[in-house]
């Protein structure tokens, strides 16, 4: 066992597992590569929907040659059978690897732990690394499995001087168009986003994404009112009504009073902020009881980004 050489590997399935996300859903975002005296034999990552599971496109991938072979997986492989397919433990098994080393174990309890046992029974070296690179590609599936509640980003275009908007509410457009894009490129990685019915009627948003090539990500679209929501919205009259929906990456688009009342029931996990060097005066400001840093406090700059002429900060919750 060559530990770097497993972290590596785990790394590249890690940032393979993006190009699943979010699409999916409801299953986690997992990817999977068979290696074999450092060559690539097959790749593969979780299917739209859910299906086919990242370790059977691998191995499907890798055919006979996966004989004696490691696969690298994100996740635990799967050790349910519901009628969709085999499980992934056990098209592993068939396969005769050598070795499977899973990033993290699946806290699904149909499958934790067991997945692993079953290849240890075939025979397979199997082990769980730890890895923290696969523990974070999968944040919003440990966090669904754990709380019931999605990894949920809040994300505020802000000026230089704090203010989301001007003291009439209009907002557009504060930042320029590269922030706008990474912004979009956001809303492309999440299940649902959300905004409060003022943000609605104030700007009429269609809250999709328009890059191209990613159109069809647009994310399920949630009002936070007590109302009734338009055609096309799913209405929700308290942040807690998102458990249990199934969301694992949930993007808060909303505005100042929607902002404050997720960060006060204490379900925001990441802060996006982008600053742009514009200067409003006064204006609706983007926190109450802001820091001089102008974030809240409990908040720790994970990293920051530059999309001329504008900034991204980007913030977790302290520890």
């Amino acid at each position: 066992m060559n530990k770097v050489e497993d972290a590596r590997w785990l790394a590249a399935a890690a940032a393979l597992a993006e190009r699943a996300r979010p699409r999916s859903h409801p299953n986690p975002a997992v990817a999977a590569i068979v290696v074999k005296q450092g060559v690539v034999l097959g790749l593969g990552w979780t299917g739209e929907g859910g299906r086919p599971h990242a370790e059977a496109v691998a191995l499907a991938q890798a055919g006979p040659a996966a004989r004696g072979a490691t696969l690298y997986v994100t996740l635990e492989p799967c050790a349910h059978r519901n009628g969709r397919g085999p499980a992934c433990a056990d098209l592993a098994a068939e396969a005769e690897l050598a070795r499977v080393v899973a990033g993290i174990e699946d806290p699904d309890p149909r499958t934790r732990g067991a997945g692993l046992e079953h290849l240890r029974e075939a025979g397979i070296d199997a082990a769980v690394a730890n890895d923290a690179r696969c523990e974070a590609s999968l944040a919003g599936y440990l966090r669904e499995k754990d709380t019931g509640f999605p990894q949920t980003t809040l994300k505020l275009a802000m000026t230089a001087d704090g203010f989301i908007a001007r003291p009439d509410g209009s907002s557009k457009w504060i930042t320029g168009e590269a922030a706008r894009a990474h912004a979009h490129r956001e809303r492309a990685r999440a299940d649902a986003i959300l905004v409060g019915g003022g943000t609605l009627r104030a700007d009429d948003p269609s809250l999709d994404v328009r890059l191209p090539g990613l159109e069809a990500r647009s994310p399920e679209r949630l009002l936070l009112t007590r109302g009734e929501a338009p055609p096309g919205w799913t209405a929700l009259a308290h942040p807690r009504e998102i458990a249990g929906r199934g969301f694992q990456y949930l993007l808060i688009e909303g505005g100042a009073e929607t902002a404050e009342t997720f960060l006060a029931a204490g379900l925001v996990d990441r802060l996006l902020l982008y600053r742009s060097p514009r200067v409003f005066g006064e204006g609706i400001p983007a926190f109450r009881n802001a820091g001089p840093d102008g974030v809240p406090k409990g908040w720790r700059l994970a990293d920051r980004r530059t999309f001329a002429p504008d900034t991204l900060e980007i913030y977790t919750r302290g520890r």
